[in-house]
């Protein structure tokens, strides 16, 4: 799925009246914090990783980041292009980036 396909997508389920920027930026401080929460169980208590709700939360945050963009008339796939641009620009060599 495509960026900007989402964004429209996941704009169907969005609802608000003059607030909504202030609900769904609390939205994604939010969900990101529940993203943490699971990372530091998993780091500094030993628990296993829950992927299911790791993704679950993932999507969530994601959803409220869509919103944002969408609010400010951003199209999603702009900001993830110009995200990469800049980690292109910032790792020029791809031996920095070694996860696997």
């Amino acid at each position: 799925m495509e960026f900007n396909e989402y964004q429209k997508e996941a704009k169907r389920t969005l609802f608000g009246n003059e607030q909504v920027l202030t609900n769904i930026t609390l939205g994604v401080a939010n969900e990101a914090g529940q993203v943490v929460d699971l990372v530091q169980r998993y780091t500094f208590q030993g628990r296993p990783l829950d992927k299911e709700k790791l993704t679950h939360e993932l999507g969530d945050t994601l959803w409220y980041l869509s919103q944002i963009a969408e609010w400010a008339n951003i199209d999603f796939e702009e900001v993830a292009k110009k995200n990469i641009e800049e980690l292109n620009d910032r790792y020029p060599d791809p031996q920095h980036a070694k996860w696997e």
